[in-house]
């Protein structure tokens, strides 16, 4: 059966630059050479929902499971041509502020933008805020390793992606119980139209009460009926 937009597949993946610089992966081996520290699994994604990079999503759907693909993306269809006006000066008074020595080459994270130092001069840091890779063409190896079928793990892996974590989660006929800490419960509600695309399912967000929070009202209920039998007996 050929994947589908919506459809939940589980990928082993490599990307690298057209001269065969691995930029990512997920395979061991191969994500080790990257980060020694990388801990490499099988990803999980639903396609058409720029979950990943949508030229690899755009390619993928009407493809078939279980099979290896070999992509190839120019810069358009991958993180995009260069942009002059990303190239920028800084004052040098931002890094002095930060207590960071600007230095040409070096990777600094600007409010979650990342960007690189290309020269120092004075009081004015050139400061390049595209992508690394943007302008370049590279290459995905992907192997589709399995479409998932079962409706929990689905919600599970969109879980884990969109929040980073395992959340406690119930399907009742056609709502999606989800309970969610109480600071939590408004970014997550955020999503209810995520999911009723996804799934058709209508996302009812709960506030999860802690195991202290049920001792202390199972503590105070106790100490209530107390007082009401010491009442009546007076």
């Amino acid at each position: 059966m050929k994947l589908a937009k919506n459809d939940f597949i589980e990928i082993e993946f490599t990307g690298k630059t057209k001269d065969n610089e691995v930029f990512d992966s997920n395979i061991k081996d191969v994500a080790k050479t990257i980060n020694p520290n990388i801990d490499a699994k099988p990803f999980v994604f639903c396609l058409g929902q720029g979950m990943f990079l949508k030229g690899v999503d755009d390619f993928l759907i009407g493809k078939e499971p279980g099979k290896e693909y070999k992509i190839e993306l120019k810069p358009e269809d991958a993180f995009g041509k260069r942009e002059p006006k990303l190239i920028q000066l800084v004052p040098m008074k931002i890094f002095v502020e930060q207590k960071v020595n600007p230095v040409a080459g070096a990777m600094f994270n600007f409010d979650g933008r990342i960007a690189k130092i290309l020269s120092v001069s004075g009081g004015r840091v050139m400061v390049d805020f595209n992508n690394p890779l943007s302008g370049k063409e590279v290459v995905y190896d992907i192997k589709v390793l399995k479409k998932l079928e079962d409706l929990n793990e689905k919600i599970k892996s969109l879980n884990e992606f969109l929040f980073k974590q395992d959340l406690k989660f119930e399907v009742q006929e056609k709502n999606l119980l989800m309970q969610v800490e109480k600071q939590m419960k408004p970014f997550i509600e955020m999503f209810k139209d995520k999911f009723k695309e996804i799934f058709d399912l209508d996302l009812v967000v709960e506030e999860l009460v802690k195991k202290t929070e049920i001792k202390e009202a199972k503590s105070i209920g106790k100490k209530k009926e107390s007082m009401e039998k010491e009442s009546k007996k007076d």
